[in-house]
């Protein structure tokens, strides 16, 4: 797969938190001019086997996909799991575990919201996944805006969900070498999802990645949705400092919530290896 030009390896279905169904991500990828796709659900991989056979059709390469919650220095930080076996026992079990709290956080959520007048926010909420194992906070921002709360989920995590505003509740997540050791031990790669995203100090983040390395994980995200230009540059010069390969992916979840959609994002810079010529024996072809 060295000649792929463009692979995108993090995006989401309504298995989890996007809003599309697997068959039409993978529809909306194929327009968008993706060769190498991965489905990367939360905590999930009831989609794969959906997403594999709509890749195929569609004459796409795929690689499946996971993106596990963890928690680490009392932040959540996701892992993506690239090129495993969906069908391995200890990673269908972990992920189940992981999923096991969402259901208990999100009532405690939806309580938090009505102490501020915000009520039944759980079953709304809920309208939007079905499934309580999956419910998250993306769920609960959803239905803030159909209620006229706030303008778009953007503004939702600026006065909600998050930490020190109403609804938040934090929830312990699976631990990192678990989540690697669960990637690892079903043949895939562990990548460290979107680092730009959680405000680390330096001792964190060298910390974060540290550990990653030592418990077996191989990749970070370079190029994805929510990095700046800058952050290109850095985490490409992180991934050679760490000797890790770099991922590339949308972090799509939406048509009109999502800041950058499937398939649109520049080039890794070329001093990176990319993840999928290591992956490239477990690349499933059309």
């Amino acid at each position: 797969m060295n000649t792929v030009t463009n692979a995108d390896l993090h995006c989401h279905s309504n298995v989890s938190d996007g809003t599309l169904s697997p068959e039409e991500v993978a529809e909306r990828a194929s327009r968008n001019g993706v060769e190498l796709w991965a489905l990367t659900d939360h905590d999930e991989v009831g989609g794969q086997h959906r997403a594999h056979a709509a890749a195929a059709a569609l004459g796409m390469a795929y690689l499946p996909g996971v993106e596990i919650s963890v928690s680490f220095a009392n932040k959540t930080v996701h892992i993506v799991g690239l090129g495993f076996d969906p069908d391995d026992p200890a990673i269908m079990q972990g992920l189940a575990d992981t999923r096991g709290g969402r259901e208990r956080r999100a009532r405690d959520m939806a309580a938090d919201l009505a102490r501020v007048g915000i009520p039944g926010a759980f079953e709304g909420a809920l309208k939007y996944v079905g499934n309580p194992d999956l419910i998250s906070r993306t769920h609960f921002a959803r239905y803030l805006v159909e209620i006229g709360v706030c303008g778009d989920p953007h503004e939702v995590f600026k006065r909600y969900l998050t930490e020190g505003k109403p609804g938040f509740v934090e929830h312990r997540w699976a631990n990192l070498s678990d989540a690697v050791k669960w990637i690892v031990g079903a043949g895939g790669v562990a990548v460290v999802a979107h680092p730009g995203r959680y405000d680390f100090t330096p001792n964190e983040e060298y910390a974060l990645f540290s550990e990653f390395k030592a418990h077996g994980g191989q990749g970070v995200e370079v190029v994805t949705g929510s990095h700046t230009v800058a952050e290109y540059a850095k985490y490409a010069d992180l991934a050679c400092e760490f000797d890790l390969l770099a991922s590339r992916g949308s972090d799509f979840h939406d048509p009109s919530e999502s800041h950058t959609d499937l398939g649109t994002l520049p080039n890794l810079p070329g001093k990176v290896t990319p993840v999928w010529e290591a992956l490239a024996p477990r690349v499933l072809h059309p």
